[in-house]
């Protein structure tokens, strides 16, 4: 039965200009705490870089010198890629061996600069910056709340009523982490934050681990980020993922930590793992790469073709397409070339323009593929459009027949916990059999990923699968 959130969501319907060709993440955080004297911005800079893949609108860092004054916290952000917002003279004037960073990709909010982060503020017991990654659905309400007692502006985002809420339970508690535990009992949603004050820097996810964070080391220093990946791009070395629910406090004096909101539901999603993470990251102790493998070979296995070659679409078919061959004996070729120098492509406010954008980002092999008959894989049909093309760039290079192998089930259900998934009448699974799409998009053959199969791919993690399913964890 299908079950939808029971509380208010911030989760509004996508303008025509922001519906996406591919499925995208919110944003990605990263967080470290060094010794005094410690450069932390240029490796803020790195682990974002290495996060990259989860939000190309906009990037920012805070910093702060845990050795010097009370509540100096020295923000930088503004809209584009991390190498784009930060230069060398920009990182120069980061001072502070403790902070945060963020990369975003907006869902629910504009893309302006006002909604980049890290959200940094001041109030009567000193600043803080909040990095988030996912939605907050309840924050409509917690708004509201915020605006009656006077104690907050009018807010454009779920992370802003985070910050307020954070600071007005700061000026009646102790400690920040002890705010941190009191808000967190209000929210509701799937998210991941770092919340750094001059002195600490603290973590939390929510009480289903719907979002990853993971927690790491590296001589004289900790960190938090949003995949394992990011803290090997600064020589560390993954301690473990941070618990659902749990908070994370990093002081001078180690790590303290706080589980009084863990439980034992728990409800990962399981798009990190078809798409949004790294292949080499690993995530609540699965391994993305091998993850993915075994969709494809779930899908050699229920879904086989009579074909001369498999292919995955760039680059996230491609592990899976590797599954599929290994499963089926196929043999697996290389038949697209991709531009890794397109920047931020993904937003295209026309038909044409988006249908430019893979032009420009893919081309095909034609001596891969001429007079071949192909399977192709990808991890996801949203709208069709994409998948239209590519499938008619394989025609035009010579392909015999294309028969697509999609590595996730057909999506049916809009996602509200912080994933662009549109709303359904703009999924064409929602509207269309598959028989129906197939003739759409102009295969010789369709078939998705069961949803049985992510036992196979995952193991017993508990997952959330809403945009599969409709049956919604919060």
């Amino acid at each position: 039965m299908q079950r939808t959130p029971t509380s208010a969501s911030v989760w509004k319907e996508p303008s025509e200009e922001l519906l996406q060709h591919e499925i995208h993440e919110e944003c990605g955080v990263f967080g470290i705490y060094t010794g005094p004297g410690c450069f932390a911005a240029q490796d803020i800079f790195n682990g974002l870089m290495a996060l990259q893949h989860r939000g190309q609108e906009s990037a920012g860092i805070s910093v702060s010198d845990t050795e010097g004054s009370r509540g100096n916290i020295c923000t930088r952000k503004g809209m584009g890629l991390v190498s784009e917002v930060f230069g060398p003279a920009e990182l120069a004037g980061l001072r502070g061996n403790i902070g945060v960073g963020h990369v975003r990709y907006s869902t629910t909010g504009a893309s302006v600069p006002e909604n980049a982060q890290p959200i940094a503020m001041n109030y009567m017991k000193g600043s803080l910056a909040l990095v988030h990654n996912g939605n907050i659905i309840n924050a409509e309400a917690v708004k509201q709340e915020q605006l009656l007692r006077g104690q907050a502006h009018y807010t454009t985002s779920d992370s802003e009523v985070l910050a307020y809420e954070i600071i007005s339970e700061r000026v009646k508690t102790h400690a920040v982490e002890e705010a941190v535990f009191h808000v967190l009992k209000k929210m509701r949603g799937g998210y991941a934050c770092i919340v750094m004050s001059p002195r600490k820097l603290i973590g939390v996810r929510d009480p289903l681990g719907i979002k990853p964070l993971v927690l790491g080391e590296r001589e004289g220093a900790y960190i938090l980020a949003s995949e394992s990946a990011a803290v090997q791009a600064v020589g560390g070395r993954l301690i473990r993922d941070v618990r659902p629910g749990e908070i994370v406090v990093i002081t001078a004096d180690g790590i303290r930590t706080d589980t009084r909101m863990c439980g034992l539901q728990q409800a990962h999603c399981v798009f990190e793992y078809i798409y949004f993470a790294r292949s080499d990251s690993v995530i609540d102790g699965i391994e993305v790469h091998d993850a993915r493998f075994r969709a494809g070979q779930a899908l050699g296995k229920s879904a086989p073709a009579e074909a001369d070659i498999v292919a995955g679409v760039p680059d996230s078919g491609l592990i899976a397409a590797e599954g599929f061959s290994r499963e089926t004996g196929i043999p697996f070729v290389l038949a697209f070339h991709k531009n890794s120098y397109i920047g931020r492509s993904f937003i295209k406010p026309t038909e044409e323009e988006r249908k430019l954008a893979v032009w420009r980002k893919l081309s095909v092999l034609k001596s891969a593929v001429a007079g071949k008959r192909v399977v192709l894989i990808d991890d996801s049909i949203v709208r069709g459009t994409t998948m239209r093309q590519i499938i008619a760039m394989l025609r035009e290079a010579g392909a015999r027949e294309v028969h697509v192998r999609i590595s996730s089930p057909p999506f049916l259900h809009p996602c509200f916990y912080g994933t662009d998934v549109p709303s359904s009448r703009q999924l064409i699974a929602a509207e269309h059999n598959s028989e129906e799409i197939c003739r759409d998009i102009g295969a010789d053959s369709l078939s998705y990923l069961k949803v049985e199969d992510f036992k196979g791919m995952v193991g017993d993690l508990p997952l959330c699968r809403a945009c599969f399913d409709g049956i919604y964890p919060v």
